[in-house]
């Protein structure tokens, strides 16, 4: 349930107030990361405080504890609505942590996407490949392109010998 902030002003003190208006709609944008952070720990802090102070409060209250230290102002009520104010701030600060983080990722997969994009583009079309030779060149000899087959020289000389070895056997047959 929303807490008007007049009555919040009526329940907290003034260093109370700073944090607690901190984190309100128009000036929470105005507050940086680490900062809010910072704030976020703060509001636990004295959301906490308030919470035990409820307690101690409810249990003088039943008669099941004594009354700590000096006397506290107030009823437990009071302290009920106190923790709940900072609740509140809590949970509009983590809320605004929230939103950031998200715009923060939605960000990176943008820019990731547009890089994977662009990846995908360059790929799809590729360079041209070089023109070649041009007329404005002159007449120049083409490259070959056969396979270019080396022999080794001891094999040049057998070759031929195999020839003969062949010719003569078929020679002796007739």
């Amino acid at each position: 349930m929303s807490v008007p902030c007049k009555f919040e002003k009526s329940l907290l003190t003034y260093d109370e107030q700073q944090p607690v208006f901190a984190s309100h709609h128009p000036a929470i944008y105005d507050v940086s990361f680490d900062d809010l952070k910072a704030l976020r720990q703060r509001l636990r802090d004295l959301q906490g405080k308030e919470s035990t102070l409820a307690r101690t409060k409810r249990r003088e209250q039943r008669g099941k504890g004594e009354p700590r230290g000096a006397s506290f102002p107030g009823t437990a009520e009071r302290s009920f609505q106190r923790k709940q104010i900072f609740g509140a701030a809590v949970k509009r600060v983590n809320k605004e942590v929230t939103r950031r983080m998200h715009l923060e990722r939605r960000a990176a997969h943008m820019d990731a996407a547009t890089r994977a994009l662009e990846m995908r583009r360059a790929a799809q079309f590729p360079p041209r490949p070089d023109a070649g030779y041009t007329a404005y060149e002159g007449a120049r000899p083409l490259p070959s392109l056969r396979k270019r087959t080396v022999i080794s020289r001891a094999r040049i000389g057998s070759i031929s010998q195999a020839t003969r070895v062949a010719q003569a056997v078929s020679d002796a047959r007739t």
